[in-house]
């Protein structure tokens, strides 16, 4: 149990450091994005391989529509989040994509046919206030950080839409699941990035590279294996406590290693943010078991 909890808070503190990693890549956001896709499903793959696990093509043919729909959502999320990553600090990014709980909750009454209850309007009031508190404390250069926070809540907003396509899954493992949600993000990101951008990467340098393969290996592969290794382990209520160990930390690193500062609004925002997530994640939770791929 011990050796779970401590790949736990790893994976949640490697999660809550890429940021620092996106933001001295000199590539666009969609470049990263699919090469973070291609590597971290390649990293998967291998994990599967080395643990001789067979994949139950029965079951993927069954849950192959909610399959491609979040894999097709994941590459865009990760997309908006980088940008977001390249437009404001990665407090402001941070917080905005926590907001993915809100959007959740505000859409299972429509999809899943939940209750909104008062206990959830109360979040969803809380968090609203708590982007209002960011928002309005954006000082120097404010458009270029609203603009950031903006690609924060679209990333939220689409990585609502990868855990509602999740809840639908059946019969899956998670490290399998997530191995062909990441094959699908690269092939649906592809195309993408062949029309719009190029794939020649050309303003990387040798650290720029370095930087992106630890996107893909670290932040992806090794994280989600880590992550994958331990839920098995713990309540669904407890893997949401620790899954705030990354925007803490996110913030934490921000301030320490790139001398970003939140002003008294802001903190009292990203509280208020981060307790309206952290009361959705405790809303019905009753699974054994978190159905996330955060991926921050």
């Amino acid at each position: 149990m011990r050796k779970a909890k401590l790949n736990l808070i790893l994976a949640m503190l490697i999660f809550g450091s890429i940021g620092l990693f996106v933001k001295r890549i000199q590539v666009s956001s969609a470049q990263i994005a699919l090469a973070r896709a291609i590597i971290g499903s390649f990293s998967l793959f291998i994990v599967l391989f080395l643990m001789k696990q067979k994949i139950n093509w029965s079951n993927i043919r069954k849950n192959l529509p909610f399959l491609l729909g979040s894999g097709i959502i994941f590459g865009f999320n990760w997309m908006f989040l980088f940008k977001s990553y390249q437009y404001t600090t990665i407090a402001n990014a941070t917080l905005s994509y926590y907001c993915a709980p809100i959007f959740v909750m505000l859409l299972s009454p429509v999809i899943l046919k939940e209750h909104l209850t008062l206990p959830k309007v109360f979040f969803t009031l809380a968090a609203m206030a708590g982007m209002f508190f960011i928002v309005g404390a954006g000082g120097e250069k404010e458009l270029h950080h609203f603009l950031g926070i903006a690609y924060g809540l679209a990333a939220a907003g689409l990585y609502a839409g990868v855990i509602l396509f999740n809840k639908f899954l059946k019969g899956l493992r998670a490290v399998e699941s997530t191995f062909f949600q990441l094959f699908i993000t690269s092939i649906a990101l592809l195309p993408y990035v062949l029309l719009s951008e190029n794939l020649q990467y050309p303003a990387l340098e040798a650290s720029g590279w370095v930087l992106l393969i630890t996107v893909g290996v670290i932040h992806t592969g090794v994280a989600f294996i880590l992550f994958f290794s331990s839920i098995q382990k713990f309540e669904g209520q407890i893997i949401a406590i620790f899954s705030y160990i990354d925007p803490i930390s996110a913030i934490l690193m921000a301030s320490l290693l790139l001398h970003e500062k939140m002003t008294g609004w802001q903190i009292v925002g990203g509280l208020l943010i981060i307790g309206a997530a952290l009361g959705c994640e405790f809303i019905g939770k009753k699974s054994k078991q978190q159905s996330r791929a955060i991926v921050e």
